[in-house]
Parts: structure tokens; C-alpha cells; sequence
């Protein structure tokens, strides 16, 4: 990154800096596509996850010399506002299909959705940034193709941590995001495995970006995040590792306090940790860990900051799972460098807390 903000040039003009430039911002754009197996051109950067998922979450396609409009979306409740609230679509074209216990798809239902006339749209995050699960992304795909629908793929959450050709496989789009790989935060990128149809472009005004989206890019982000995702790819063999911690923090977790694992018996990422601590909020629980020197989140980082009840945890109680939307839930993330020690810190101030219950606030004498 340091060595691409020397160059300064504004990638589309055609003098010597401005081709400085675009070499940087190209060759970060080749990265990203050789990882996904698919050619520069079908990879589109963009501010960030949010905004791809923005885009690609459009009525109106483009195919071709003609457009392709889809009647209807589909998205899980469980997953991120981005996908949840329905992008482009209007409330009335949108449907968020309900899940299991564990935040999983319930596959008839969605076979179920898919059945109606119509071409349809599905959006859906391969691993759930709050819990982990991990989705049967192959078997969804299976589902949408089978019916003539469209898939788009939130991929966010698993690259180096999870096989990623699963999801160049099952997806007409995917949505990848920078700061999820521990490159810089601003960026991220539509990919889009195959040649076909592409959205109608979020943000117009300029021939940037192949017309597919406008306005000047940052060729030192783009070089920041391909240098991140090669990385982040280097280090995936330290997943078979973090799942070894994470199953022994549980098991220390639960040895220690009365919490509720979420998602425990799913397919999750090696990662992550989700639970709830029975009569305490996960504010509460996240303020503790932090005077403690633990950054832990109350939720996904979208929601950290924010009171009020969980959308996802509400779903998974819904689908069966015998938990407190309103307390919301703990997730611990963590990485190769993590220790146990660090770990069974986190644990000593759940158990610490453990005897402690809310007590309603009085009115004054």
C-alpha cells in the first residue's frame, strides 16, 4: 500500500502517471481474479461489502444486448442487513425465507419459494458473520439452478478460512469483502465467476470500472486488499488449528459458566464463537471483557454500538433454538496469532460474571 500511494495519478488518465496507476490497480484487480478462477474484467471494486451487495441486489440485469428482470428475491433472515433488508428490490418483492435452529437454510422452503413463476433472485451468505454457521452452499446452488433462478454468494466471512472453490462453483456473484481478510477497510469487490448478466449499475456517471461501476477507484486499497486475500490464502492452513482453540475455549466456557453456544451443532467456521450468557446482555458482557483488555463484539461489528434486539437470533428462535433474542450474543473472532491464554482470560470474565443477574431499576424513595 505504502508503495502504491507513491504513485498518483488517476488511473483513467492516459499520461504516464495516470498508466502508473492503472497498472497498480490492474494488477490488484488480476490477483483477486485468479484466486476466484475468472477474468479480470468480471471483477468490479467497490467501497465494501455492503455496497456489492447493494449492487448485485437489483431487479434489473443486464445480459447481453437485452436486460433480464427478476420478479422476486429471496434472502435468509438470519444474515446480514446488507442482504437482509433486499437492496434494490421494493418490500414487496422481496421475501426473507425463515431458518433452523442453528441459522441454516431449510432447503424445502427454499425449494418451496423457488417453485413460483418467474425468474428468481437468491442472496445468501456462505458463513454467518454473528454465529459462524456455516451454509450447504452447494446444495442451495443446486436448489436455484435446478429452478432457472440466479445465486449470489456473500463470501465475506470464509476466505482463509474455508475452501473458497465451492463458491466460484455455486455462484452467478459473489461479494467479497477487504477488512474481513485484515486488508484495508473501503473496499471490496463484485466477482462474478462466469460470463453473463451483471446488474444495472448502483452508481452511474462515469466509463469507470468497465461502465459497471462509477467514480475515481483507489489503486492503494485495491493493491491492499489483493496483497491482504494472498495472505489471508497463505494462512488458511491455520483453520484445522482455530477450530482446535475454539472447541477448547467452548468447552472451557461452559465448564465455567451457564452460557448457550449458538450454533454448536452446526457446520461453523473454525473462528468464530457465538454465545450468550444466561441473565446478562451482551453489552454488558462485551463492556467487562474490554476493561479487561478483550475486544469481543455484542453481535456482528455492524450491530457493536447499537442496543435493541437481534434480527438473526430472533430467526434461529423461530427456527427452534432455545435462546434470548433480547440478550443478543457474544462473538469471539479470533486468528493464528491467538493464544489459549488469551482465551481463558475471556473465560475467567464470563465466569466472573456468571453469579451476577440483572436487577430491575427502582424508582427513587
Amino acid at each position: 500500500m505504502f508503495a502504491a500511494a507513491d504513485v498518483a495519478g488517476n488511473p483513467s488518465s492516459v499520461h504516464r502517471e495516470g498508466q502508473a496507476a492503472r497498472a497498480v490497480l490492474e494488477g490488484a484487480r488480476k490477483g483477486i481474479a485468479d484466486f476466484a478462477n475468472a477474468s479480470a474484467e468480471r471483477v468490479v471494486f467497490t467501497s465494501g461489502a455492503t455496497e456489492a451487495a447493494m449492487t448485485l441486489l437489483s431487479p434489473l440485469w443486464m445480459q447481453g444486448d437485452g436486460n433480464l428482470r427478476f420478479r422476486r428475491l429471496a434472502v435468509l433472515d438470519v444474515d446480514h442487513p446488507a442482504l437482509r433488508e433486499g437492496g434494490r428490490f421494493g418490500s414487496e418483492a422481496f421475501d426473507r425465507l425463515p431458518v433452523d435452529a442453528a441459522g441454516r437454510c431449510i432447503l424445502p422452503v427454499l425449494r418451496d419459494w423457488l417453485s413460483a413463476d418467474g425468474p428468481r433472485l437468491v442472496a445468501v451468505a456462505v458463513a454467518n458473520g454473528e454465529t459462524g454457521v456455516v451454509q450447504d452452499i452447494a446444495a442451495i446452488s443446486d436448489a436455484v439452478r435446478g429452478s432457472g433462478g440466479r445465486l449470489i454468494v456473500d463470501a465475506s466471512q470464509i476466505i482463509g478460512r474455508r475452501p473458497f472453490d465451492e463458491c466460484v462453483r455455486a455462484a452467478d456473484a459473489i461479494i467479497i469483502s477487504s477488512h474481513k481478510l485484515g486488508g484495508p477497510k473501503g473496499v471490496g469487490a463484485v466477482v462474478l465467476p462466469r460470463n453473463g448478466a451483471f446488474p444495472a449499475p448502483l452508481l452511474t456517471g462515469g466509463a469507470q470500472e468497465t461502465r459497471r461501476r462509477a467514480g475515481t477507484p483507489a489503486p492503494m486499497l485495491a493493491a491492499g486488499f489483493a496483497a491482504a486475500l494472498a495472505e489471508a490464502v497463505a494462512e488458511s492452513a491455520c483453520a484445522l488449528g482455530m477450530a482446535a482453540l475454539r472447541d477448547r475455549f467452548e468447552a472451557d466456557l461452559s465448564a465455567r459458566a451457564p452460557v448457550a453456544i449458538l450454533g454448536r451443532e452446526a457446520d461453523r467456521l473454525p473462528q468464530t464463537s457465538a454465545f450468550q450468557l444466561e441473565g446478562q446482555r451482551a453489552e454488558t458482557v462485551q463492556i467487562s471483557a474490554d476493561l479487561a483488555g478483550i475486544a469481543v463484539s455484542a453481535g456482528s461489528a455492524c450491530r457493536s454500538g447499537k442496543l435493541g434486539r437481534s434480527e438473526a437470533l430472533e430467526a434461529m428462535r423461530l427456527g427452534g433454538a432455545p435462546i434470548d433474542p433480547d440478550l443478543g450474543l457474544v462473538r469471539a473472532s479470533f486468528g493464528p496469532a491467538t493464544t489459549a491464554a488469551e482465551l481463558e482470560r475471556l473465560v475467567e470474565v464470563v465466569a466472573t460474571m456468571a453469579g451476577r443477574t440483572r436487577k430491575p431499576i427502582g424508582r427513587a424513595a
